[in-house]
């Protein structure tokens, strides 16, 4: 006979209630995103009388979770970035020879003088006066080696050193270019998320594509350029002795010596020496400020190894000046007064509160370790996002209107029951999509398409296998209840094999695919519920109210 509990009732009736409720914010799509930024924005500075408008234009008991729009939507820009992981190569090579000049300092009696030479990038080359203690110079450089920490890397360490005459010649391992360059791209990806999570734009998609590239799609942003300007500066902060200051860009600055350009400072060049004595990466903070004199600046702070090199050095050096370094342009060298305690100092400069701003920003995100170069770059009006929301919505609404109409026709009040739960089922898929905070691209909007079609199998199969039992003069009520019996498995067999296919699509595809995969497997779930309960429930309920004794399907 057909039953249903009473709590199975009020637990399919409770799903498709909070799913409408869940759903219910994006058909007032624009009022509660303009709700959800004035929320983000009074929680940022503080309230004022438009934000507090904004604020109250949707009720706080209100769910306020809508589903993202991807880029093919919002419009917004795309940039596909090569990391220049060669780069972090020289950079590795000019911060060891502090380490090896101190680790040889104590052997001088074996090895004699200790001179950096002019090398490759990628390497560091250093002659020593007695060139018989080359096998000494050889074994302290080569316990300055360390074992990589890679599963590709075990058993190797991460330099080479070799001797030629006099010359110890130190070298990246072939095992450690492959984790520096997958380190690379990883902390790239980190920190390029970092910056843009800053700014506040919705859904990024940032995501390694092979060996060293970046994608980054941002939806709602201006243009390329303005997304390369939040992500393409390196932000690279160093802080330098100064060996000299003149107005020759081209002179010699001496084996381990470097000439950088002033930045606010027109035909002004300091020579520094290559070596940082601390790096961007010690630092933990970074807040936009005012000096004394009322002008921007930024207050930094740095890590506890950070604050104990920079209180050693301004300790030992007071009178001399300090370069503070970004991105190979000396933007402040003041003189150093006092020993530093703490960690903590201030950067001043030529700054707007904008730029100060900006760099407090870049700084608190983290450098990235290397140079991106930008092989595409493409930006998405909203007026194109726009007709790709049109062009969805009348595929979606032909597509309902035809099945809705399919339905009523071929099964009448049945097919009417199956209308409803179609309905339902749509208002399931919105709901989930708006409590996961997923995106919605184009290929998203195919997959809920898709659905409204596949949507509906599961309730033809009933129907059908209701008919034929009908012809087999069963009562009404044991037709129903074998109908859906019946066709029970073929409804598993038929949305199991293709929630796989939306499975496999999810884990082996990338941005547009995932979306579909998202979609379909969503609507694959919904479907099946609407179909096996929500149906079959309203004909039950209609059922027990009319106790009729013949139906037609």
């Amino acid at each position: 006979m057909l039953q249903f509990d009473l709590w199975k009732r009020v637990l399919i009736w409770l799903i498709c209630a909070v799913g409408i409720w869940l759903a219910l914010p994006n058909a007032f799509y624009t009022r509660v995103e303009a709700h959800n930024d004035a929320v983000a924005a009074i929680d940022k500075g503080g309230a004022t009388g438009e934000l507090d408008r904004q604020v109250a234009a949707w009720p706080s008991w209100m769910p306020s979770s809508l589903v993202n729009l991807g880029l093919d939507l919002r419009g917004g820009a795309h940039l596909l970035a090569e990391v220049q992981v060669a780069d972090v190569y020289e950079s590795r090579m000019q911060a060891m020879w502090p380490e090896i000049r101190d680790a040889l300092r104590p052997e001088r009696d074996t090895v004699g003088t200790i001179r950096l030479q002019p090398s490759d990038p990628q390497e560091i080359r250093i002659r020593i006066g007695t060139p018989e203690g080359m096998p000494r110079a050889l074994e302290v450089v080569r316990g300055l080696a360390r074992p990589i920490q890679t599963l590709t890397g075990v058993g190797s360490t991460d330099i080479e050193v070799r001797g030629e005459d006099d010359v110890i010649v130190v070298t990246l391992s072939e095992a450690e270019k492959l984790a520096t360059d997958d380190r690379t791209v990883r902390q790239s990806l980190e920190i390029i998320r970092r910056r843009i999570d800053e700014v506040g734009t919705r859904e990024p998609t940032i995501q390694r594509q092979g060996e060293d590239r970046i994608l980054i799609q941002v939806p709602g942003i201006g243009s390329a350029s303005e997304l390369k300007e939040i992500i393409g500066t390196t932000a690279q902060l160093t802080f330098h002795p100064v060996v000299g200051r003149g107005s020759d860009g081209d002179a010699n600055p001496g084996v381990g010596n470097k000439i950088v350009p002033a930045l606010d400072e027109q035909g002004v060049f300091y020579t520094l020496e290559a070596a940082p004595v601390v790096t961007g990466e010690e630092l933990v903070d970074a807040q936009p400020a005012f000096d004394q004199n009322g002008r921007p600046a930024v207050n930094f702070r740095f890590n506890t190894s950070g604050a104990r090199k920079f209180g050693d050095y301004t300790a030992e050096n007071i009178g001399s000046p300090f370069a503070i370094v970004l991105d190979d342009e000396v933007i402040s060298a003041p003189v150093i007064q006092s020993h530093i305690p703490g960690g903590s100092g201030i950067i001043t400069g030529n700054f707007t509160v904008e730029e100060s701003t900006n760099l407090a920003v870049l700084l608190r995100a983290g450098a990235l370790p290397a140079g991106l170069e930008f092989l595409e770059e493409r930006t998405i009006g909203p007026e194109l996002g726009q007709d790709s929301i049109d062009a969805g919505k009348v595929a979606t609404i032909v597509a309902f209107v035809a099945v809705l109409t399919f339905m009523a026709l071929s099964y009448g009040l049945f097919g009417l029951f199956a209308n409803i739960a179609l309905i339902l089922n749509i208002a399931l898929i919105f709901g989930l999509l708006s409590l996961m905070g997923a995106t919605l691209t184009l290929p998203g909007i195919a997959g809920i398409v898709l659905t409204v079609g596949m949507a509906v199998d599961a309730n033809v199969l009933v129907f059908e296998r209701i008919r034929e039992e009908l012809k087999t003069s069963r009562g009404p009520a044991r037709a129903i209840e074998l109908g859906y019996e019946k066709a029970l498995s073929a409804i598993l067999d038929a949305n199991i094999t293709t929630f796989i296919t939306a499975v496999i699509l999810f884990v082996m595809g990338s941005g547009p695919v995932r979306g579909f995969a998202i979609t379909l497997g969503l609507g694959i779930l919904t479907s099946v519920f609407t179909a096996i309960f929500v149906t079959r429930l309203m004909i039950v309920m209609w059922f027990e109210r009319r106790r009729p004794k013949t139906i037609e399907v």
